[in-house]
């Protein structure tokens, strides 16, 4: 894909449960320390992968897909791949534990 893409409410529908390949939307806000640590993490993947999907959404644009998806803490990273919310991570998590969660969702759901 080469760059994460920045999505909003609109945009949640076609770019994250319309997409052809597994995403994952990293919830975050400008002031969270820790969603600043990872944020360099999925701009790299995102480099890598070409059959998997980054996205970011900025919880405080974006009330109505954080309320849907009951965000309570950030970073929150939701996995998604069919239309339906496959896995999540939340917290500051080291490369290595987002890489092997990447690679998880793409073999659970590139076989289907």
């Amino acid at each position: 894909m080469s760059k994460v893409i920045e999505i909003t409410d609109q945009t949640f529908e076609q770019e994250v449960l319309n997409s052809d390949v597994p995403t994952e939307v990293d919830f975050w806000a400008p002031w969270c320390g820790p969603c600043l640590i990872v944020s360099p993490i999925y701009d790299q993947l995102a480099k890598e992968y070409d059959n998997f999907k980054f996205c970011k959404m900025n919880v405080d644009d974006n009330p109505e897909t954080a309320a849907r998806y009951q965000i309570q803490a950030i970073p929150m990273q939701m996995f998604f791949a069919n239309g339906k919310r496959v896995d999540e991570l939340l917290g500051s998590v080291p490369e290595q534990v987002i890489r092997s969660k990447v690679d998880d969702v793409l073999r659970r759901f590139t076989a289907e």
